[in-house]
């Protein structure tokens, strides 16, 4: 018996350790989380009746974040936490003590290290006692300060994650293909080139205060203390009687915002910990986790059993995705119909078969409909061989990184390829136009109403048959035209973030008409401009990026594509008006780092409020460059030279142009 034991011990330690290496190396999800929990607690109940612990057991150690970097131990061991799904076992866990519960954060944990106010060291948590070190990544990363007010050795816990919009914005602008936001925030922090982590807007939000030169007691102190000294710090509630209506009070008001998406970061559970750390420090400690250093709790997943009615092949950029649609079943309150399959592979670990199948389907988290199983397989898998929409040829391609299968249409000019395109334009941060869904643009587009950017401001031209149309009717069409209209007025940033230009999102945007009028931009197309105006320098976009987003400009097709849509609509570029005139008419370049003010984003807001103008690169308009370091051999300093433009320091610059601060 035990032989047979110890074989299936095995099995399930080879396959966590397998999904557990892929998931924290940014190489795709092998195991949903559902999935992953039940085969962690089948191995821990058969290592509770065996008596036996065999070696690699993911339940004795912590799964770990494997990055390529320095590696580096942790001053304080970063463990993983005991895991429960059931309210009664957090009420005895608690043994009466007040307890805090806050997010459980679905992102990599990093450890941030400051001396004497100012950030040494960023280390991911790794195996929990060695972690790599990305502290070259640390300015890339919003929240996580570069400097704090508190002197002394302070370290400091926090999760790296990335928004749903931004995860979505990020599919929507690059076509890449990664499951979720944590799969995405894990491979954007093994990258190099610190300008393009910048743009995944990847977020640190702290957890925990580690350690501190002040003798704090109380975890909610503790927490005070970093939201005092500039971090952002994770939600969280205080339960100071621990009984088991009190604890599943909180944890329905935190479960109230996940399932109605209050929450716009990924969560996997609630963190519960004691005010008490002293107390939280006299637990055992195992290979795993400290048994009183915090509990996580998890949702218990509502599952449901549905017959598969069909597998829907859904083609939208470069990818054509599977969707399992079934029998409607009822799941956390909301009727489910669909869920993503996400991609080949997935259908082939799964099982999917045919229609008849039956599946069983939760809401990941309370929010995602997932298929985790398949309880009886009907038929086989139909993989299409032509795109749905165009026709053409459709291809099997095996990603070299993650070997994950994905269907794609062959056809360069499929029609369905654009959709991303023109729901980018339409969006909020586009033109802003309302009542225009992904769905309806598809519909157009099929119907061949929409073939360019102009022919939505040509829609009128189809008023009626739109009114004629499932789902619309004459109101809601003249409503449609009404927002349409209304965008035809659309600032700077919009239009490009808009025109879905390769490597241009909404930071790059305001990065570009920070150093340059839109007018300057447009003129891109010309080639007498495209020595003169120069991107690269401009902080955030570099050689790589300015080459790319040159090149959409040298597209006759775009270009035409562009004068088509420039005459339907007019752009604006608003400016703020300046609070004082001491910089009027003059345009500066900062460069290196600054001293007196905060940062060098501080120093532009000054000049722009005195009237003046800052941008990215030194040419013949600029009046000033500003570098504390005046002998550097840095190109701008010599570039100023050559164009005998004034260098001068910061000290220079206040006392020419009165600024204090």
């Amino acid at each position: 018996m035990f032989e047979l034991e110890q074989q299936q011990m095995r099995q399930l330690i080879e396959e966590l350790n397998v999904a557990s290496e892929a998931y924290y190396g940014g190489r795709g999800e092998l195991l949903t989380d559902y999935e992953w929990d039940a085969k962690f607690d089948q191995l821990s109940r058969l290592e509770r009746s065996t008596g036996i612990v065999l070696d690699g057991s993911p339940t004795q150690k912590v799964s770990e974040q494997t990055m390529e970097g320095q590696k580096e131990a942790h001053e304080f061991a970063a463990l993983s936490l005991a895991k429960t799904k059931q309210v009664g076992d957090v009420e005895k866990w608690a043994e009466g003590k007040p307890v805090w519960i806050s997010w459980k954060l679905d992102g990599l944990t990093l450890v941030a290290t400051y001396d004497d106010g100012c950030l040494t060291k960023v280390v991911t948590r790794g195996n929990g006692h060695i972690g790599t070190n990305i502290t070259h990544l640390s300015s890339a990363i919003k929240g996580l300060p570069q400097t704090i007010p508190a002197a002394g050795h302070v370290v400091v816990r926090g999760e790296a994650i990335i928004s749903y919009d931004d995860f979505n914005r990020f599919l929507l602008e690059t076509g890449a293909d990664y499951a979720n936001p944590r799969n995405l925030a894990s491979g954007s922090l093994t990258l190099k080139d610190v300008s393009e982590v910048k743009l995944r807007n990847i977020r640190w939000i702290a957890f925990t205060l580690v350690s501190a030169p002040e003798n704090i007691q109380s975890w909610g102190q503790r927490m005070d203390w970093l939201d005092q000294n500039g971090f952002t710090t994770v939600d969280r509630r205080l339960v100071k009687e621990p009984t088991a209506y009190n604890i599943n009070k909180v944890i329905d008001a935190f479960t109230q915002e996940v399932s109605n998406q209050k929450n716009p970061f990924p969560v996997d559970g609630l963190v519960v910990a004691y005010d008490d750390t002293a107390f939280a420090q006299t637990g055992s400690v195992t290979g795993h986790h400290a048994t009183r250093a915090g509990l996580a709790f998890k949702w218990q997943d509502e599952a449901a059993t549905t017959e598969l009615l069909e597998i829907e092949w859904s083609c939208a950029a470069n990818t054509i995705s599977p969707v399992a649609v079934f029998k409607p079943v009822e799941l956390e309150g909301t009727t489910v119909r669909r869920a993503s399959l996400c991609n080949i592979s997935e259908c082939e670990r799964l099982g999917i078969g045919g229609q008849g199948s039956v599946l069983s389907v939760i809401k990941a988290n309370k929010i995602i409909p997932k298929v985790v199983s398949v309880e009886q397989k009907v038929g086989q898998l139909q993989i299409p061989d032509s795109c749905p929409v165009c026709h053409h040829e459709a291809r099997v391609e095996v990603s070299k990184v993650s070997e994950t299968k994905t269907l794609h249409c062959t056809n360069p000019d499929c029609p369905a390829k654009q959709l991303r395109k023109f729901s980018r334009f339409v969006s909020k941060e586009g033109m802003n136009i309302d009542g225009i869904s992904e769905q309806t643009l598809a519909k157009f587009i099929n119907l061949g109403w929409i073939r360019e950017y102009a022919d939505i401001y040509k829609l009128n031209n189809h008023i009626r048959e739109i009114a004629s149309l499932d789902g619309f009717g004459e109101r809601s069409a003249r409503n449609m035209m009404q927002a349409i209209n209304r965008s035809r007025t659309v600032d700077a940033r919009n239009l490009l973030i808009a025109l879905s230009i390769p490597k241009c999102g909404p930071d790059v945007a305001k990065r570009l008409l920070a150093s340059y009028s839109i007018d300057d931009v447009l003129k891109l197309s010309e080639n007498t401009l495209f020595s003169e105006l120069d991107l690269k320098d401009i902080d955030g976009i570099g050689p790589e990026r300015e080459a790319i987003i040159k090149e959409w400009f040298r597209n006759p097709a775009n270009i035409s594509m562009l004068n088509n849509l420039l005459s339907e609509v007019s752009v604006t570029q608003p400016h703020s008006e300046p609070a004082g005139n001491s910089c009027e008419g003059l345009t500066f370049v900062i460069t290196g780092d600054v001293h007196h003010f905060k940062n060098r984003n501080e120093l532009k807001a000054y000049i722009e409020s005195q009237g003046g103008k800052v941008t990215g690169s030194v040419s013949k308009s600029t009046s000033f460059l500003i570098n504390n370091d005046i002998a550097s051999t840095s190109g701008k300093n010599k570039k100023a030279q050559q164009l005998q433009i004034p260098i001068i320091s910061e000290d220079d610059f206040i006392e020419r142009f009165g600024a204090e601060n």
